[in-house]
């Protein structure tokens, strides 16, 4: 019993000498200092990104707010990179290793909302970052400008790369910059995205392929001569129903989801045009490729039925994330370090309240540090366009609390939280969190080999290529 003690406190002191020791690395030290020290900046540009709320490639003043401050860091930024107006990389330093590290501002249309617990615009249909981007972006440019000060004093040797990249949430900004090569030199690259739960991702997300099917037919009066019109609608219809009968012969990962954009202007003419914009997902890019082969083999079909054309264009496409484990459980030991956020009364007042408004259990505020998950075959979720950035080169994601669970992301309740302390906090968390993982990967060559090794194992011999059709990025009209 008394050796079972003795040895018990010898494991303890152990344990804390070593934890001590990992605390007391002077680089990491150094980057804490650096996020706390520009965090007021940090927030700032936060909000301004948060009140400017543009959504996808109309970020020319939240990218611009972004690249501004990355210059006056001391960086060399490229703007406009890959065809996009509001895409930019920022980098300094020179040589190996490169270590990206990647930001996003963009905003969703019609949810502004004021930062206050119950439901109120700032403006009336106007974008709202429901999605808590304007956090990402800061919070990433953060842990970069922390780098940048150290190989600066030559405590770290190599190039530290920020990537400004807009539009995740709709034409995915990544995968044009990923098409022009801008990940090929990169040795790690790192992410973090806004959550209801502290951790290290360990779980991938789903592949997608977005596109729409145009029905062309021939317009008639739908009265007098109804028997001279093809109907563009009913091939539409047709479509919706096939798809809707696949529904029961596709695995349980799969996801299919459509909106009618267009399907007739009045009652009595037989309408000419209809279009459906539809999204395919599955766990698995292979997944979705098969899917999608036999919803293209139903548009043909349902233009047959109808007796009119079909069209279908692929508009974008993401990956499924690939895991990486190992970079994984270096960005978990960091968080552990730094260990949970702790929040005021008022913070949680507030949480509580959206959960209210929003008909959910008032929980509060989760800032844990949960431990590593395992990887799951089939995930839940949504698609993201760093799916296909963690098939070019091995990536780490972090996902860090700024809003409460049981609201709605993608909606006002996110909005509201990011506009305030709540995000603020976690945005703080993934700019040490990350700054410090970077740290380990600037210094330690064996960490990024087992990194990579994983990498290129999980891929095996799958070659990349952008799920997007030939030419420029759909940027919008500019009114």
């Amino acid at each position: 019993m008394k050796y079972s003690i003795v040895a018990s406190l010898v494991c303890l002191l152990f344990v804390q000498a070593s934890a001590q020791k990992q605390k007391s690395n002077p680089n990491k030290d150094a980057v804490i200092k650096s996020v706390d020290k520009h965090q007021q900046e940090l927030i700032s540009i936060s909000d301004k990104v948060w009140t400017y709320a543009e959504t996808a490639l109309k970020e020319y003043k939240s990218s611009k707010e972004l690249a501004d401050y990355a210059e006056a860091q001391g960086f060399r930024v490229t703007r406009g990179v890959a065809g996009m107006p509001t895409a930019f990389v920022a980098e300094y330093g020179s040589g190996k290793p490169v270590i990206g590290i990647m930001g996003e501002y963009d905003a969703l249309p019609g949810i502004s909302q004021k930062a206050q617990p119950t439901r109120e615009p700032l403006e009336a249909g106007a974008a709202g970052q429901g999605c808590g981007h304007n956090l990402f972006g800061a919070g990433s440019l953060g842990a970069a400008v922390a780098i940048k000060e150290l190989i600066q004093q030559g405590k770290l040797k190599g190039t530290i790369r920020f990537y400004g990249t807009p539009a995740e949430e709709a034409v995915g900004g990544k995968i044009y910059m990923a098409r022009d090569g801008l990940f090929n030199d990169i040795d790690v690259c790192l992410d973090w995205h806004p959550d209801a739960k502290n951790a290290a991702n360990t779980q991938s997300s789903q592949a997608m392929v977005d596109f729409v099917v145009e029905f062309k037919g021939k317009a008639a009066h739908a009265a007098a001569d109804p028997w001279n019109g093809r109907s563009a609608v009913d091939g539409l219809e047709s479509f919706t129903d096939g798809v809707n009968m696949l529904r029961e012969h596709v695995r349980p990962s799969v996801r299919m989801h459509y909106a009618i954009v267009a399907g007739g202007d009045v009652p009595n003419v037989v309408p000419e045009y209809a279009k459906i914009w539809m999204w395919v997902r599955d766990s698995k890019r292979s997944g979705v490729e098969e899917v999608f082969a036999r919803v293209k083999e139903i548009a043909k079909g349902s233009a047959m039925v109808a007796g009119v054309e079909s069209k279908v264009t692929v508009q974008t496409g993401d990956y499924e994330l690939l895991i990486n484990r190992t970079g994984a459980g270096a960005l978990q030991k960091n968080l552990e370090i730094l260990g949970p956020i702790v929040y005021t009364p008022e913070e949680i007042v507030f949480a509580k309240k959206i959960q209210e408004v929003q008909g959910g259990e008032q929980t509060g505020l989760d800032g844990k540090i949960y431990p590593l998950r395992e990887t799951l075959e089939h995930p839940v979720g949504g698609s993201t366009d760093v799916g296909d950035i963690s098939w070019i080169v091995p990536e780490i994601t972090l996902q860090a609390t700024t809003a409460p669970e049981n609201t709605a992301w993608h909606g006002w309740s996110v909005v509201a939280c990011g506009g305030m302390s709540i995000g603020h906090k976690g945005m703080l968390l993934a700019a040490r969190s990350l700054a410090m993982t970077m740290v380990d990967l600037f210094e330690n060559q064996q960490l990024r080999s087992d990194i990579r090794a994983e990498f290129d194992q999980r891929k095996g011999g799958h070659v990349y290529k952008a799920y997007i059709p030939d030419g420029p990025p759909p940027l919008p009209i500019q009114k």
